[in-house]
C-alpha cells in the first residue's frame, strides 16, 4: 500500500496576507472545540509527535548543559520551532481534508517554506533577544544596586527589610515590563507559521498580518486564554502527562482560530 502523501502548500511565496475579520468572543471557546475535533481521529499520531517533540525538548536541554554549545543550542530552538508549527499546520490540513495525519508532518517545514519559517523564527528570536538585553540592562542601571547590597548583606541591619521589600517589587515591577513587551511580539509569531505554510505570505507581511488579527480579537483570544490556563493547570496535574494531549490540541486550536479569522470558515 502506498504511503499517504503530504499536503503541499502553496506553490508561491509572497502572496498578500489576507485580511483577519474579527469574530465574536465566543469562538475563543469554539477554537478549542474544534481543535479537539481535529485532535480525536488522529489521537495515536498526535500522541506519537508528542513524544517525538518531548525527546527534542530532552536532547536539547541535555545539551544545554554544555557551555556555549547549550547556548547556540537554545538559540537554534527559538529560531526553528516555527517550523515544526508550520508543517503540523499542514497537518492539521491534511486532516480537515479527510487524509490522515503523519509523524512526517512535524517536519514538514524542513522541505517546504524553511527559508521564510526560518526567518520569522530569526525576526522572532532577534528581538526576543533585545528585549531580554533591555530587561538586564533595566534590572542593572535602575536596581542593580539595592539588588547587591542585599546579596552581598552590604546593607544596614536595620534596612535589611526595607531593601529586601524593594528588591522584591522591583524584580516584579521588571518582569511585568518585560511581559508588556512580550506581548506584541507573541502576537506577531502567532498566525505567521499558519500565514507562511498556508497562506504564501512572506515573513515580515506574516507577522504584520498576525499582529493586527490579533489585536482586533482581543477578547476572544481572552476567552481562549482563560480557558487555556485552565487547561494547562489541569494537564500539569498527573505529573505533566496531560501535556501529551493539551500540547497537540493547542496546535490545532491554532489552526482553527487561522481558519475562523483568515479563511472566513468554522476552523475548516
Amino acid at each position: 500500500m502506498a504511503e499517504p502523501s503530504l499536503v503541499s502548500a502553496p506553490a508561491t511565496i509572497g502572496s498578500p496576507a489576507p485580511d483577519s475579520r474579527i469574530v465574536a468572543a465566543g469562538r475563543g471557546t469554539a477554537w478549542w472545540m474544534e481543535a479537539w475535533r481535529l485532535f480525536t481521529p488522529n489521537a495515536g499520531t498526535w500522541l506519537l509527535i508528542a513524544l517525538v517533540c518531548c525527546g527534542i525538548v530532552l536532547a536539547a536541554g541535555a545539551l544545554g548543559m554544555v557551555p556555549l554549545i547549550g547556548q547556540l543550542v537554545g538559540l537554534a530552538a527559538e529560531i526553528l520551532w516555527p517550523v515544526l508549527v508550520g508543517g503540523l499546520m499542514l497537518g492539521c490540513r491534511a486532516i480537515d481534508r479527510g487524509n490522515p495525519l503523519l509523524v512526517a508532518h512535524l517536519f514538514a517545514g524542513f522541505r517546504q517554506r524553511t527559508l521564510a519559517l526560518v526567518l520569522a523564527g530569526a525576526i522572532y528570536t532577534g528581538v526576543l533577544v533585545l528585549i531580554s538585553i533591555a530587561i538586564g540592562g533595566m534590572m542593572i542601571a535602575i536596581f542593580g544596586v539595592s539588588i547587591l547590597s542585599v546579596v552581598t548583606g552590604a546593607t544596614d541591619p536595620s534596612q535589611m527589610g526595607i531593601a529586601y521589600g524593594s528588591a522584591v517589587v522591583a524584580v516584579l515591577l521588571v518582569f511585568l515590563f518585560f511581559l508588556l513587551l512580550l506581548l506584541p511580539l507573541i502576537m506577531a509569531i502567532w498566525f505567521a507559521p499558519a500565514l507562511i505554510m498556508l497562506g504564501g505570505v512572506a515573513p515580515v507581511e506574516a507577522m504584520k498580518a498576525s499582529f493586527i488579527a490579533c489585536a482586533r480579537n482581543m477578547v476572544p483570544f481572552l476567552v481562549y486564554g482563560a480557558i487555556g490556563i485552565v487547561l494547562a493547570i489541569v494537564a500539569s496535574i498527573p505529573f505533566g502527562l496531560g501535556w501529551l494531549v493539551l500540547g497537540p490540541v493547542m496546535i490545532a486550536s491554532l489552526y482553527a482560530s487561522y481558519c475562523d479569522i483568515f479563511e472566513d470558515r468554522d476552523g475548516a
